[in-house]
């Protein structure tokens, strides 16, 4: 059972391009002590701000999920977070040399290889988890979300555009490492043609290609290689929940129902659910044999196996 926590083994780098602002950016991800947190480092500006990837921090969800703290802000954090929830590593330092963490291929895969590149190592101190004790649900017009008790972290996921490609998706992940990497990981960021002018007018997408985005213009998908899942813009949008929930600060067990959400509305679920405390608990186990006292599904993060190519 995966109830202690964890951080990187070793240090690990990568350079990569950002998704909105287009600028070059060089990221470093070093291993941290136990209840550090995932922690960002701006070495670019003067004293090398540091900004804490908690749901008060965040500053912005317009397209992406940006923290920010005393006038420095880190952008388009969720890929990487994701991918640190779903190895379950809760300590890290995230140094990078610019705005806004690399789009790489639009996935999360490039950063559960690094991940697993630098090796896991297990630390002394015990996870915490959010076990939620009542429902809770939170609407936007035709968006929404519900939280239901669950033994274990389940997340069924619904989209629907008005578009042919992209009617009634939906997806049911039963949370593991190894189904996340298997069958969340690899699934693209996603966007329409006739947006793409308008967001780069607006200053955002200039760092937008097919090499990092799965483009659909009125009728299809533009990339020579289509896509990776038949259903992979439901899944992508798994992905970005599960990047928008981790920065919680702990592993939430309960089951989300999510109808057409966005980074917007996964930001004011995490406010509302944190202040209203008689829908949660916070939980600790110092043996697997508590675990199974709480009637408790610890999420399995142990995933060691290759990312698919």
């Amino acid at each position: 059972m995966d109830y202690k926590q964890r951080t990187l083994k070793d240090q690990v780098e990568c350079t990569g391009v950002g998704l909105h602002s287009g600028e070059r950016v060089h990221l470093n991800i070093r291993p941290a002590p136990s209840d550090t947190g995932i922690k960002f480092v701006r070495t670019d500006l003067d004293g090398h701000p540091m900004i804490e990837a908690r749901f008060d921090n965040v500053s912005n969800t317009t397209l992406a999920t940006t923290i920010g703290s005393n006038g420095c802000k880190v952008a388009t954090i969720e890929h990487l977070m994701a991918a640190f929830f779903g190895l379950g590593i809760d300590n890290a330092l995230v140094e990078l040399d610019g705005p806004e963490v690399p789009i790489m291929d639009g996935s999360t895969a490039p950063f559960i290889f690094l991940i697993k590149s630098a090796g896991i190592r297990e630390q002394k101190s015990p996870k915490q988890f959010i076990v939620i004790k009542k429902p809770f649900k939170i609407d936007d017009g035709n968006r929404s979300i519900h939280i239901y008790p669950s033994k274990e972290l389940k997340i069924t996921y619904t989209i629907d555009f008005a578009h042919p490609l992209l009617r009634n998706q939906k997806y049911e992940l039963r949370f593991s490492g190894r189904d996340f990497v298997r069958e969340i990981s690899r699934a693209r960021t996603f966007g329409f043609l006739k947006d793409v002018q308008t967001l780069k007018e607006n200053g955002l997408a200039k760092g937008g290609s097919l090499d990092n985005a799965v483009v659909i213009d009125d009728f299809r998908i533009i990339n020579e290689d289509g896509l990776r899942f038949e259903d992979e813009f439901v899944r992508h949008k798994i992905l970005d929940f599960i990047g928008d929930l981790s920065i919680v600060g702990s592993p939430v067990i309960g089951h989300f129902v999510v109808e057409k959400s966005g980074h917007f509305l996964n930001h004011q679920m995490l406010k509302n659910l944190m202040k209203s405390k008689k829908h949660w608990k916070m939980l600790t186990f110092e043996t697997p044999a508590e675990c199974t006292k709480n009637s408790v599904k610890i999420p399995s993060f142990g995933v060691l196996d290759p990312v698919p190519a």
